[in-house]
């Protein structure tokens, strides 16, 4: 199948409750993900490669500030904001991912740097700052990352905490991701993902996203993954490679494989989802919690988009 392409992409699994989401929040957050499927189509209808598309893809989502990436990233615990990004190649597993970096306007752009020009598939820190400076990755001041409603999601969390008050925040509150996976007109698949992280996470904790096999992952003979949600849930039981693994030694379906694992998450307290696909351009986009910003677009150029659990609407 030399002309299909497609590319399916997240917003998180972190999504405002359905009672509280108001007609026009909705609206926005629709065409957010509409504008990130038709960054990436445009990649792929140019005859542009999967990891090109997936870039774009996230791009758009990190220069939204209604996603928890890039600009609207979360804050950490000490009220700093600290972001994870990563991406990958199918046809030879190529990866770069950073974290913990605070600066770079798109994080995916400092990943893909590690990626294209290092020998190395992870940086962190200011090691990885002083890395995205040489490369000559655009950088923003730290006003442009902040969003009011961010910043107060962190002082509510720091309220609760000091009270010993029950966590009831909702999925939206807690955690939140970027992500991109693409099949090309080659055949090679590619995964990008992107995240602020947790509201309120201890300074210096990394998530799934830039784990490999956790939160991303890409190989031509499997399939190409982005998940979202609890994000030491999904590195500890690898749940991306999991997927994969399924597909390549069982033989197991994409859907199968994808459905059962984000199931079996969510039995032992990990609540989140994933978007992938595989070599056959085919979607698969379970998820476990109440919701999931997510949507896909094919060679036909028509943008399907979902955030709770109903089918997903034309754009």
């Amino acid at each position: 199948m030399p002309d299909t392409f497609a590319l399916a992409v997240h917003g998180g699994a972190g999504t405002i409750r359905r009672e509280s989401m108001t007609p026009e929040a909705e609206a926005q957050y629709h065409a957010g993900l509409r504008d990130s499927l038709n960054a990436g189509h445009a990649v792929l209808a140019g005859g542009g490669s999967a990891l090109d598309a997936v870039t774009a893809a996230v791009m758009a989502l990190e220069d939204n500030p209604l996603f928890n990436a890039g600009r609207g990233a979360v804050f950490t615990r000490a009220g700093l904001q600290e972001m994870d990004a990563a991406v990958m190649r199918g046809e030879d597993r190529g990866a770069g991912a950073v974290a913990g970096i605070m600066g770079p306007r798109n994080p995916v752009q400092a990943a893909r740097a590690v990626l294209e020009n290092s020998e190395h598939v992870l940086l962190v820190g200011e090691g990885a700052m002083e890395f995205c400076r040489a490369q000559g990755i655009t950088f923003a001041p730290a006003g442009y990352f902040y969003t009011e409603r961010r910043w107060q999601a962190l002082q509510d969390e720091l309220a609760r905490q000091a009270s010993a008050a029950p966590d009831t925040r909702s999925d939206e509150a807690k955690h939140g991701t970027v992500g991109a996976v693409a099949r090309d007109r080659h055949g090679n698949l590619a995964a990008a993902t992107s995240t602020g992280g947790m509201t309120a996470k201890l300074p210096g904790r990394v998530g799934d996203s830039p784990v490999f096999g956790a939160g991303t992952w890409a190989d031509n003979e499997t399939c190409a993954i982005s998940a979202t949600g609890h994000g030491e849930y999904f590195i500890r039981w690898a749940a991306a490679h999991d997927i994969a693994a399924r597909m390549r030694y069982r033989g197991d379906a994409l859907d199968v494989a994808a459905e059962a694992v984000v199931e079996e998450l969510g039995r032992i307290g990990g609540s989140g989802g994933l978007i992938a696909i595989d070599a056959a351009g085919r979607v698969s986009l379970p998820f476990n919690s109440q919701g999931m910003y997510r949507g896909m677009i094919a060679a036909d150029g028509v943008a399907w988009t979902g955030i709770y659990r109903q089918p997903l609407q034309q754009g």
